[in-house]
């Protein structure tokens, strides 16, 4: 008899790696320019005054200051101020 099993269940209880999305800082922190707020998987939360988005939607700083999540028109923004 073989020791060990063969074909595909040898390795079918392997896990991805985790992405380390989410907030990355809290309301009314302060932060540097360029300083990441936000990873994220589409917008769940949208860039206000002094935020930008890049293209794989992560939320960061255009300038130092606060940061202030608020709630415009439904919608969750973070904004640098």
């Amino acid at each position: 008899m073989a020791k060990h099993k063969q074909g595909s269940k040898g390795s079918q209880h392997v896990s991805p790696a985790g992405k380390r999305l989410g907030m990355k800082v809290s309301n009314g922190q302060d932060v540097d320019t360029g300083a990441i707020l936000v990873r994220q998987r589409g917008t769940a939360f949208h860039s206000g005054e002094g935020a930008n988005r890049g293209r794989d939607h992560t939320i960061y700083s255009k300038i130092k200051g606060k940061v202030q999540i608020s709630r415009k028109l439904g919608k969750k923004v973070i904004s640098v101020k």
